[in-house]
């Protein structure tokens, strides 16, 4: 099998870093009441399928932790990891703050990706939503 050279890559740095080091992934399925909501989306056409776990403080809704596993694209792992750290870095987001990231906001942070893979940050910021609308539900 020939080995691929990860120096010759198409997207920005912070895709690379995200897609080969990515953030706050989780491998097992959740142990149940481990997390306080889950959120999926998935796109046929392309194939990615996402899926969020959120921890919420319950009197500030701050975001405690988010985990994620997105079967995918390298930019479709990317912006989950991605949007992951920017929801939880610095104590965490409150959800009403975290609900208005966008798409774009998403792709800015990985240093931008090509026009047609701009849906994989759409799909971050859905499973995102999807989770929320999931923790509303229960409370």
């Amino acid at each position: 099998m020939k080995k691929v050279d990860t120096n010759q890559w198409y997207y920005s740095d912070k895709v690379k870093e995200h897609f080969f080091k990515p953030k706050n992934f989780i491998v097992r399925e959740p142990k149940k009441g481990e997390f306080d909501a889950e959120g999926q989306v998935g796109n046929l056409m392309c194939g990615d399928i996402m899926k969020m776990w959120i921890k919420v403080a319950p009197k500030t809704e701050k975001i405690k932790a988010l985990k994620w596993r997105t079967w995918g694209c390298a930019t479709a792992i990317a912006s989950t990891s991605v949007f992951s750290v920017m929801v939880t870095e610095k104590g965490g987001m409150k959800l009403e703050d975290a609900l208005k990231i966008t798409p774009n906001e998403i792709a800015a942070r990985l240093g931008g990706m090509p026009p047609r893979k701009f849906h994989c940050s759409v799909l971050a910021h859905l499973a995102f939503r999807d989770a929320v609308k999931n923790y509303r539900e229960k409370i």
